[in-house]
């Protein structure tokens, strides 16, 4: 995409006065230290419990019937486990078909969507819970902070994201919550290709690859989640 420019008086490229914005402060103490208060022990296993699972997915149902199918059976397994479903608060894409089976299986579904999002009318209005905040940051704190796992069906830019800044923070050691690909119809082979290609030349560690698990069905994605453990980061070996 190209952004239109037009040169400053100093010479420099400025940008027309549409494409400012103005981002809300988001301010808190350490916020992922509210997770963890001391540095992660790296040699200890964790098996955390799951009781609130935090869904990434795409704000469209996508090309192939398989995604929504997908989404469905995740809200339906979810509210037969008890486990809570945690979202991005929409009622557009897989995230609306996500929270409807959810919430037709009688489970509980926690929306999060920032205020403008709700203002271009999104926000699914019937979910067990729905909070609005004043930012993107915002939104992906609390749901983080809600969450005790993550799983990501496909989705776009915004599903990827998300996807890594939870990867990220588990490499760095500031949360050792269980991250996992639900691979429908193979959607996210490509991603995985080009993780271990990153790995392969050298910037990505081989342990790191694990850092998310892949799953290719539902019931393997919740397999996986009840038994593979989670071992803690100590950010320090990851320069040394």
């Amino acid at each position: 995409m190209k952004i239109p420019q037009t040169p400053g008086a100093s010479g420099a490229p400025s940008y027309p006065a549409q494409w400012a914005c103005s981002i809300p402060r988001f301010e808190v103490s350490s916020p992922l230290m509210i997770e963890f208060s001391c540095p992660l022990d790296q040699d200890e296993a964790l098996m955390p419990e799951i009781t609130s699972l935090c869904v990434y997915c795409g704000s469209s149902k996508g090309n192939d019937p398989a995604y929504v199918e997908a989404a469905r059976e995740l809200g339906y397994a979810a509210a037969a486990r008890g486990i809570r479903i945690v979202f991005g608060g929409g009622r557009v894409g897989l995230m609306g078909e996500l929270a409807d089976a959810v919430l037709s299986a009688h489970g509980e579904v926690l929306g999060i969507i920032p205020r403008h999002l709700m203002e271009f009318e999104v926000g699914h209005n019937n979910l067990t819970d729905l909070r609005v905040v004043e930012s993107m940051h915002e939104r992906k704190f609390e749901m983080f902070r809600e969450s005790d796992a993550f799983c990501i069906l496909p989705g776009g830019f915004g599903t990827l994201d998300e996807t890594f800044e939870m990867i990220t923070w588990g490499q760095l050691g500031l949360h050792a919550k269980p991250v996992g690909l639900l691979n429908v119809n193979a959607f996210w082979a490509p991603l995985v290709r080009m993780l271990e290609h990153q790995a392969q030349e050298g910037f990505i560690r081989q342990h790191d690859l694990k850092r998310c698990f892949v799953a290719e069905t539902v019931e393997d994605f919740f397999t996986q989640l009840e038994t593979t453990p989670v071992i803690p980061e100590n950010p320090k070996t990851k320069w040394s």
